[in-house]
C-alpha cells in the first residue's frame, strides 16, 4: 500500500479555537463583571458599556466602508474592545465619552495600523488614556455603590440624577502614605465590589471567576496574570512602610486584576515566547506600582499596559525561540585545534 504525504506551508499544528470563538469566550467572561457592575452602579453603567460597544462596532464598520475593505465586525473583536473600554470608564461619565473612546480605539489604534493582529498597543487601554487626557474631570468622578435599603429607585436614576462623587480605595491608599495607615479599608467590600471605582474593576470576585473561565478554556495565558499580580504584590511590600498591610488592598483595588485578565493577555500586544511574556508581565507590574507609589495619579494599570506594549518588540527581539534542529556552532578554538 502506498502512503501519501501532504506537503503544505506552516503552521502545521491546527486548533479549533478560531478568532470568533476566542472573542466569544472573552465576551462570556466579561459578562460576569458586566452583570455585577450593573447591580452595583445601576442601569446607567450598563448604558455606558453598551455605548462603548456600539461606537466600537460603528468605528470598524465605517473604516471598512471608507477603505472598501471586507466587513470584519463578525469576528467580534470590536465588541470585545468596546466591552473592555466601557468597563474601564467611571459609571458617571457623560454619554459622549464612551462614543468618542470607542471610535478612537477602533479607528485610530486598531484599524489605522492594519486591523486585528496588527495594532501596536491594546486599543481599549490606549483609548482610556486618551479619554483621561481629553476629559480629566469627567474621568475622575466616581460614585458609591447603590444603596438598595430604600428600594430600587436609584437603579435607573443615573440617567437624570447627578451622583455625589466619592473617593476610591486607591485614593485612600495614596493618602494613607502620609497619615500612616489604611485601616479604614474593608477588604470584603473591595472583594465584592462595594466600593467606588471604574465600572468593571470594582468587583474582584467576578473578575477572578472570569479569569478561571478563560484559563480553563485556554484562551489566556495564566502565567501573565499570575506574574503581573505577584510582581505588584512584591513591590507593594517593598514600596510601602508596613507593606504587608498594602498587599491585598493593592491587588483588590483599581484595575490590576482587570488589566491582568483582559488587557495584558491580548495575543497581539503580548510577546510570542513564554519567557518573553513573563518579562513583559514583570515590567507591567513594575510600571503599575511606580505610577501608584511615586506618580501623581493613584491608578497606573492602563498606563502600564500601554508602556509594556511598547517594549514588546524589544522583548521579542531579545528573547528568541531556538529554531527546530538548530545546532550550536563549535567554539572557534576547537575549530583551530582540528586544523
Amino acid at each position: 500500500m502506498k502512503t501519501k504525504f501532504l506537503v503544505s506551508s506552516s503552521p502545521h499544528i491546527g486548533s479549533n479555537l478560531t478568532t470568533k470563538k476566542i472573542m466569544l469566550h472573552v465576551i462570556i467572561a466579561l459578562g460576569f463583571p458586566v452583570i455585577a457592575s450593573t447591580v452595583i452602579f445601576g442601569l446607567y453603567s450598563l448604558f455606558i458599556v453598551l455605548l462603548a460597544v456600539g461606537a466600537s462596532v460603528l468605528g470598524e464598520t465605517l473604516y471598512n466602508l471608507i477603505r472598501k475593505r471586507p466587513n470584519t465586525v463578525p469576528d467580534l473583536s470590536a465588541v470585545v474592545t468596546g466591552l473592555i473600554l466601557g468597563m474601564n470608564l467611571p459609571p458617571t461619565v457623560p454619554f459622549y465619552v464612551p462614543i468618542v473612546g470607542g471610535i478612537f480605539a477602533i479607528m485610530v489604534v486598531k484599524m489605522l495600523f492594519g486591523g486585528l493582529g496588527q495594532n501596536f498597543a491594546n486599543p481599549a487601554a490606549t483609548a482610556r488614556i486618551f479619554l483621561s487626557l481629553a476629559w480629566p474631570v469627567q474621568m475622575t468622578k466616581f460614585m458609591n455603590p447603590l444603596n438598595y435599603s430604600n428600594g430600587a429607585k436609584d437603579f435607573v436614576a443615573g440617567f437624570t440624577k447627578t451622583y455625589v462623587t466619592s473617593a476610591t480605595p486607591l485614593v485612600a491608599i495614596k493618602d494613607s502614605i502620609e497619615v500612616g495607615g489604611i485601616s479604614s479599608l474593608n477588604l470584603l467590600d473591595m472583594f465584592l465590589g462595594r466600593i467606588g471605582g471604574s465600572i468593571g474593576e470594582v468587583c474582584s470576585l467576578t473578575i477572578i471567576i472570569a479569569a478561571v473561565y478563560l484559563i480553563v478554556t485556554k484562551v489566556i495565558d495564566w502565567k501573565i496574570l499570575v506574574t503581573y499580580v505577584v510582581t505588584c504584590a512584591v513591590l507593594a511590600l517593598a514600596f510601602y512602610k508596613d507593606g504587608y498591610l498594602y498587599v491585598l488592598p493593592t491587588i483588590l483595588s483599581g484595575g490590576i486584576l482587570f488589566a491582568g485578565v483582559f488587557m495584558l493577555t491580548d495575543y497581539t500586544t503580548s510577546p510570542r515566547t513564554e519567557l518573553g511574556r513573563i518579562i513583559f508581565a514583570v515590567f507591567a507590574g513594575l510600571f503599575t506600582m511606580i505610577v501608584r507609589r511615586f506618580g501623581g495619579m493613584p491608578e497606573g494599570a492602563c498606563y502600564s499596559v500601554l508602556l509594556a506594549n511598547l517594549i514588546v518588540p524589544f522583548i521579542d527581539k531579545i528573547v528568541k525561540p531556538k529554531p527546530f534542529g538548530y545546532v550550536k556552532p563549535k567554539k572557534e578554538r576547537k575549530k583551530k585545534a582540528n586544523v
